[in-house]
C-alpha cells in the first residue's frame, strides 16, 4: 500500500497534506498521535469512505481511487474501485454492526453478496471464525444482545470473513469496558502472530501497539513527525512532539512500554 502526495480538506481545514508513506505486504504499521492529527482519516481514505482531496493511494501496486490519465488526475469508476475496496477490511470503533441481523447474518452479508459464495459456504467460515473468536454459540443471537466485547469480537469476524489482504483497525477498544480490552486485543494479537495480512492501526493501547507493530507512526498536524520501530518509538523516542505526546499518553511515572 503505497501513499503518494495524499492531501485531504474539509472545506478550509487541511487535515493531511503531501502524505508520502508505504505499508508493504505483511507489515503492521501503527499510528499514533494527539486526536485531529489525522489517524483515523488515513484509514477512511484507504476504505474510501472519505474522498481523496489530491494525491494518490495504490494498493498492491493498482490506484484505489484515482490514477494518472493522459498527464491529469483522474477517478477511477465504481466498478474499478470496488474490486479493489474487497482486498480491505475495517473493523470501527463502533462496531456498525447491522442491528436487524443475527450475528450470523452479519458476518455472511458481504462475503454472499460481494464476493459471490454460496450461503452455504459462507456459513460454514462464518461458523469458523465464531469458534476462533470465541463466540460459536452466538450465531443466532442479534447484536443488541451482546456485549461489547463481543460485538467487538463479532465485527473482527466479519472484517476477516472478506479474506482481506488488508486490515484496518480504528481505535477498535475505544468503546470497550477496561476490563474487557484485553480479550479484543489477543484475538488480534493472534490474527497478527498466525497470519501475513497487512495491518494499518489507530490505537492508544501503545503495549498493544508495540506487540503487534513493526512500524510505528506518530502524526501531528496531518504529518508523519516521527517514524521508527515499537521498541525505538517507545523506548527513545528522538522528536519532541513525540516525546511529550508519549509522557502525556503513558504518564510521567510509567515506563514507556505501558498503556493509558
Amino acid at each position: 500500500m503505497k501513499f503518494e502526495n495524499v492531501e485531504k480538506r474539509f472545506g478550509d481545514n487541511v487535515v493531511l497534506k503531501d502524505l508520502n508513506f508505504e505499508v508493504a505486504k505483511g507489515d503492521r504499521v501503527t499510528l499514533i498521535g494527539p486526536s485531529g492529527s489525522g489517524k483515523t482519516t488515513i484509514l477512511r481514505l484507504v476504505m474510501t469512505l472519505e474522498e481523496l482531496s489530491g494525491g494518490y493511494i495504490y494498493v498492491d501496486g493498482e490506484p484505489l481511487t484515482h490514477e494518472v490519465r493522459n498527464g491529469k488526475r483522474v477517478e477511477l469508476g465504481e466498478k474499478a474501485q470496488k474490486q479493489i475496496r474487497k482486498r480491505i477490511g475495517m473493523v470501527f470503533q463502533q462496531f456498525n454492526l447491522f442491528p436487524n441481523m443475527s450475528v450470523l447474518e452479519n458476518i455472511i452479508e458481504a462475503p454472499v453478496h460481494v464476493l459471490g459464495q454460496s450461503k452455504e459456504q459462507a456459513t460454514a467460515r462464518a461458523m469458523e471464525l465464531l469458534e476462533s473468536v470465541g463466540l460459536p454459540d452466538k450465531a443466532d443471537a442479534h447484536p443488541l444482545e451482546l456485549s461489547g466485547g463481543q460485538q467487538q469480537r463479532v465485527a473482527i469476524a466479519r472484517a476477516l470473513a472478506m479474506d482481506p489482504e488488508i486490515l484496518l483497525l480504528d481505535e477498535v477498544t475505544s468503546a470497550l469496558d477496561p476490563e474487557i480490552v484485553g480479550e479484543v486485543l489477543g484475538i488480534l494479537r493472534h490474527i497478527a502472530d498466525t497470519t501475513d495480512i497487512t495491518m494499518l492501526i489507530v490505537t492508544h493501547e501503545m503495549q498493544f501497539a508495540r506487540d503487534v507493530s513493526n512500524r510505528v507512526m506518530m502524526f501531528d498536524g496531518g504529518k508523519v513527525v516521527e517514524e521508527a520501530t515499537p521498541e525505538v518509538m517507545f523506548t527513545n523516542p528522538q522528536h519532541e512532539r513525540t516525546q511529550s505526546f508519549l509522557q502525556a499518553v503513558l504518564g510521567n511515572g510509567e515506563d514507556q512500554t505501558g498503556t493509558r
